[in-house]
């Protein structure tokens, strides 16, 4: 096995003991996995447990355009954010029926997280679909 595997995050492998404060926030920064952007400054998100369908992970554009049905992922552990200007850099899509995905803002990579406009006060960013640092 090599480094690059080992180090790569994968589905339910997220150590929370050493993301999640006592107080139940995120420590680290919260980064883009593919351009490496900061989405999150440390100390800004709380840990939530809920299970969200996010697509799988693409460019804008075939987030919103694809038909019929859509390949993704149902993932439960999340960063809870309550404002929107909370966020560094992070970009939404367009209505998705009553969602607006998360993407990262400089690269277009997404979804990385979840926004349902029946509810204007969260915004979930999916452990498993950034970095920590």
């Amino acid at each position: 096995m090599d480094n690059q595997e080992q180090n790569s995050p994968s589905e339910g492998c997220v150590d929370r003991s050493t993301l999640v404060s006592g107080v139940g926030k995120n420590i680290k920064s919260v980064l883009c996995r593919r351009c490496g952007s900061k989405v999150l400054c440390p100390g800004m998100a709380v840990f939530a447990e809920k299970e969200l369908f996010l697509p799988s992970m693409r460019k804008k554009t075939t987030i919103t355009q694809s038909e019929g049905s859509v390949d993704g992922d149902t993932l439960t552990t999340h960063w809870l954010v309550d404002d929107m200007y909370t966020f560094e850099n992070v970009g939404f899509t367009k209505d998705v029926g009553r969602i607006k995905y998360l993407i990262c803002a400089d690269c277009e990579i997404g979804p990385i997280g979840w926004h349902s406009l029946d509810d204007k006060k969260s915004f979930y960013v999916a452990l498993e679909r950034v970095n920590h640092a």
